[in-house]
């Protein structure tokens, strides 16, 4: 039983007391009319009157009690709405911290996606500068074909004065340094020396000229390798000699005229002494 529950019967007992008490006074007042119709009256009003201030007390207790429990069901409704806020507090929480995974996820996912695409940016800024080096290799290339399609030479042995040569007494490279024509650059006017730029047939024709007593002689070598004697026997006055020959080179065989063990050749500003070549077509 409440405190409300326990005042409200205690004030039922009191209203219903209240009859009974001046019913017992009104009968004492027929037996003993003298006595008790003396003591009678202010004993009831005595009563009454702790009657009444015993019913204001409960009643103050009650309003008390009555503004208590309200105040207790209040605060049980604000802890109900406090449990049920933080029940939804901790339900966004949860689903701010999925939210935080989530964007945590997406946030590696395109960190995952940059480097990708950095890593393709870096890869096609690489197959960009391949394609760009080949393309100027390509462009190099194309430039050489055209230029070696076009491959001639022609010089003579003296750039000026006029002299003897020789002899030697071992295979001696015929130098001709007083170069004409020199279309391709093949042809070293330093070591004497032909290089095919290209694969292809070549056509090569030199001449040599001497005194009496001095016989011109000499070879046409390819690496080296003594292919083609020219040899002109004097035994007075003076005369030349002269061959020609188709050689098929690879790129970076070597040409040359190569002087006879005990050959000499003279020259003056008249050029008696050549060497030329050309490009047949390349293969």
């Amino acid at each position: 039983m409440t405190v409300i529950q326990q005042v409200s019967a205690d004030r039922m007992k009191i209203i219903i007391f209240s009859p009974l008490l001046l019913l017992v006074c009104s009968v004492s007042a027929d037996q003993t009319e003298t006595a008790v119709q003396q003591s009678c009256p202010q004993d009831i009003h005595a009563l009454l009157r702790e009657l009444t201030a015993s019913l204001a007390v409960q009643t103050e207790r009650i309003t008390v009690l009555q503004r208590e429990q309200e105040q207790a069901v209040r605060l049980k409704q604000q802890k109900t709405e406090i449990d049920q806020l933080k029940l939804l507090s901790k339900e966004q929480e949860a689903k701010l911290e999925s939210q935080k995974t989530e964007i945590n996820q997406l946030k590696q996912q395109s960190e995952e996606q940059e480097g990708k695409v950095e890593t393709q940016k870096t890869e096609l800024q690489s197959q960009k500068t391949e394609i760009d080096q080949l393309k100027l290799q390509l462009t190099q290339h194309l430039k050489q074909q055209l230029q070696v399609k076009q491959v001639a030479f022609s010089a003579s042995q003296l750039e000026q004065g006029e002299g003897n040569t020789g002899p030697f007494t071992q295979y001696t490279y015929l130098i001709f340094k007083h170069v004409v024509t020199n279309i391709g650059n093949a042809y070293n006017p330093h070591t004497g020396i032909f290089t095919a730029p290209v694969r292809g047939v070549y056509h090569f024709d030199c001449k040599v000229y001497g005194h009496s007593n001095n016989n011109p002689a000499f070879y046409l070598a390819k690496n080296d390798i003594l292919h083609f004697r020219v040899i002109e026997y004097l035994t007075s006055g003076s005369g030349s000699a002269s061959n020609g020959a188709s050689f098929l080179l690879e790129v970076g065989d070597r040409v040359s005229i190569n002087f006879a063990n005990g050959a000499s050749i003279y020259d003056n500003q008249d050029h008696h002494n050549t060497f030329s070549g050309h490009l047949l077509f390349a293969m």
